[in-house]
């Protein structure tokens, strides 16, 4: 099992069930989230919350057997990835993360699509992905944290923790995760307060409408050569640092 859904009155929770391989976004668990948020949307419930089983929330894209894989189809993988982010960010439902320990690069974008943001205190964030050529929710980022706060973090591929987050607007607040459950029913009586017409609406004028353009970026910067040779090489970038630091 990769994804876990957990129905309750007016809310689903997909928790993400990946926890040897600290959530990351393998294919699977990429298409299973799909599927699950399309299936809460024609369910009409009305919160749609995202949860990491284990140490953290997620790693962000699985690299296991990138070697195997043809560009295009490393390509594919991500455009469905940027699908994924678009579904959530677009969703009717009122999308609620909670994260907590250290989380990476499209598990930190799958956190930026949702409208209520939880962190736990000793959570961190960063956002590698620009270091091999990836334009991966890079505008939505912005949209939440402003263009010069993203242009800074993300150009110096900067980590930020909890306390950061919640400075610059990426968090909407800080909790423990025993206060998770009480937020979850904030978050329950906060979607009932419209009727889910009105809520519809209230998001698809707040939509920026710039799915065409993420995506485009996406895969411009996607499918220019060289990308298995560019995740390589960050990958060898990332282990050098590790010695390094032990």
């Amino acid at each position: 099992m990769t994804l876990r859904v957990e129905r309750q009155p007016g809310c689903w929770t997909l928790v993400l069930e990946r926890a040897d391989k600290a959530n990351a976004l393998s294919e699977e668990l990429v298409e299973a989230l799909i599927a699950a948020v399309a299936d809460a949307e024609a369910s009409g419930v009305p919160v749609l919350a995202f949860r990491g089983a284990g140490r953290n929330f997620s790693a962000g894209f699985d690299f296991t057997g990138f070697e195997e894989q043809s560009q295009g189809d490393l390509v594919q993988r991500f455009i469905r990835l940027e699908t994924l982010l678009q579904r959530v960010a677009r969703s009717h439902c009122l999308t609620v993360a909670f994260a907590h320990g250290r989380n990476f690069g499209a598990g930190v974008d799958l956190l930026g699509a949702c409208r209520w943001r939880i962190a736990a205190a000793g959570s961190t964030f960063r956002m590698p992905g620009l270091a091999f050529g990836l334009v991966l929710g890079t505008r939505r980022f912005a949209a939440v944290v402003g263009a010069e706060r993203a242009r800074e973090i993300l150009e110096g591929l900067v980590t930020f923790d909890a306390a950061r987050a919640l400075e610059i607007g990426f968090a909407s607040r800080i909790a423990a995760e025993d206060a998770w459950p009480a937020l979850l029913g904030d978050a329950v009586a906060t979607a009932g307060a419209l009727p889910a017409t009105s809520r519809a609406a209230l998001y698809d004028v707040l939509d920026p409408a710039t799915d065409a353009r993420d995506m485009a970026d996406l895969v411009r910067s996607a499918s220019a050569p060289g990308l298995k040779d560019r995740i390589r090489d960050y990958l060898a970038a990332q282990r050098r640092q590790r010695q390094t630091k032990s």
